[in-house]
């Protein structure tokens, strides 16, 4: 996020609030997580085989796939969140800035 710091007369200091270059930035964010998706790996791929090792190795896949989908949950709900904290700032500026 670009946000400049500059001093003002009264020596305080005083954070501009980019608000494009932020909605972009989560943008962004949002726009990679798709990649993180992983599809399953087709059932009948093992045949009537019965493989330790593949048996272990789809519930690690899959475990895997939980992980990466609350993952992306997560980051998906903290983008919004941040959308909306972001919003809420930029009124209360345009607020204080009218008054």
């Amino acid at each position: 996020m670009k946000n400049q710091l500059e001093a003002t007369g009264g020596g305080s200091a005083e954070i501009k609030l980019d608000y494009e270059h932020v909605i972009s930035t989560l943008e962004n964010a949002s726009q990679a997580l798709p990649p993180l998706f992983m599809t399953q790996v087709f059932e009948g791929i093992n045949g009537q085989n019965k493989l330790e090792f593949i048996e272990a190795w789809l519930l690690r896949e899959e475990m895997i796939r939980e992980l990466l989908n609350q993952y992306v949950q997560i980051v998906e709900k903290n983008i919004a969140d941040t959308k909306d904290n972001v919003k809420t700032i930029k009124e209360q500026d345009e607020a204080i800035t009218r008054t």
